[in-house]
């Protein structure tokens, strides 16, 4: 068994208290996520809450502890408010009993959305984001109150969200981010009174179906309590410039998987806005907004000294030089990159 089955199997026998807990099943790493390790597995002898099919989503170092309880407050709301988020079962901030921060969830059923269908994915994209987008925020903001410290509602707040990019911006000398991080600021829709629950990181590889529907929406570290436009300008994006490179796609079809990727893009975006009205101004201002957030952590990840930066296949792309290119053609303002390593 690996070291972090161990650790983990150690620490979940004293939370339990159940001195004999094993493993029905050792932790098996599974698909998904680029700054997180994610493990499948089940436990015998465990309490019945635990005696489910169960996740283990680690962080890696570079994330600040208070994510894993951020996500935990999160997931159990929207899943309380009857939303198909996996349960948090157990969420620890100490990076030291496992090698991160992690969170300990329910398994839920399916396959991602793009394996699950072919056809009808926009339509699907867009009828699990307005059922999201339905929730009564408050409850949200209301739960971080109640939190604590190091919780709070800015951690799901625009206002939070901004402050912290200008703050990594500042810390980790990332210059040629300035001048956009400060359009940013400069040029943020007013009137913001319409707020929803925004996943964030909204996209079928993050959308789970089984027999035809939706059986779970996963991921959820990006989440701000926003106008939906932030949500929508986010899915858009990442629809439309995610490298085709990076897909298990053979080459002499990246052309078409490109052209598809637009038209699910295109397909998705009018869909939504036949169901709500979209202000074209608002959704430019929040697609921007979506390529500083990944822009901040390429080039944080490009900056970081040899053998520290874990620079994953994303960052290593050109999908931060496409970002900053459409930032530009929003703004006026074209954020700088530093190149990626070579290998």
């Amino acid at each position: 068994m690996p070291p972090l089955g161990d650790s983990l199997l150690q620490h979940l026998r004293l939370e339990l208290r159940e001195p004999a807990l094993d493993y029905a099943e050792p932790p098996a790493p599974t698909s998904g996520g680029y700054d997180t390790r994610i493990f499948g597995f089940r436990l015998a002898g465990a309490p019945e809450a635990f005696s489910i099919p169960l996740i283990l989503r680690v962080f890696d170092r570079q994330h600040p502890p208070a994510r894993a309880l951020s996500e935990r407050v999160v997931q159990n709301v929207v899943a309380e408010l009857g939303y198909p988020a996996p349960r948090v079962l157990l969420a620890n901030a100490d990076a030291t009993i496992i090698g991160g921060a992690f969170l300990v969830m329910e398994r839920l059923p399916g396959r991602p959305l793009f394996a699950e269908r072919r056809l009808g994915v926009a339509s699907t994209l867009v009828a699990t984001q307005l059922r999201l987008h339905a929730l009564d925020a408050d409850v949200l903001l209301e739960a971080f109150d109640r939190a604590g410290s190091p919780l709070g509602r800015e951690l799901v707040t625009v206002e939070g969200f901004l402050a912290r990019l200008e703050r990594r911006i500042a810390q980790e000398k990332l210059s040629g981010l300035e001048r956009a991080m400060r359009w940013l600021v400069e040029h943020r829709p007013a009137d913001e009174r319409r707020r929803v629950i925004c996943h964030g990181d909204f996209h079928p590889l993050n959308i789970l179906m089984a027999g035809g529907r939706v059986t779970g929406v996963i991921d959820w570290a990006n989440t701000v309590v926003a106008h939906p436009a932030l949500d929508v300008a986010s899915t858009r994006v990442i629809l439309r410039f995610i490298p085709v490179e990076l897909m298990d796609v053979p080459p002499v079809l990246r052309g078409v998987v490109g052209l598809a990727a637009r038209v699910l893009a295109a397909r998705y975006v009018n869909g939504y806005r036949r169901r709500q009205r979209l202000d074209a101004t608002r959704l430019a201002y929040y697609e921007a907004l979506a390529c500083i957030r990944a822009l901040v952590r390429t080039a944080a990840a490009r900056l970081a000294p040899v053998g520290e930066s874990g620079l994953n296949p994303l960052d290593a792309s050109l999908f931060g030089e496409r970002l900053s290119a459409h930032f530009a053609r929003i703004a006026g303002v074209t954020p700088a990159l530093p190149p990626a390593p070579r290998a």
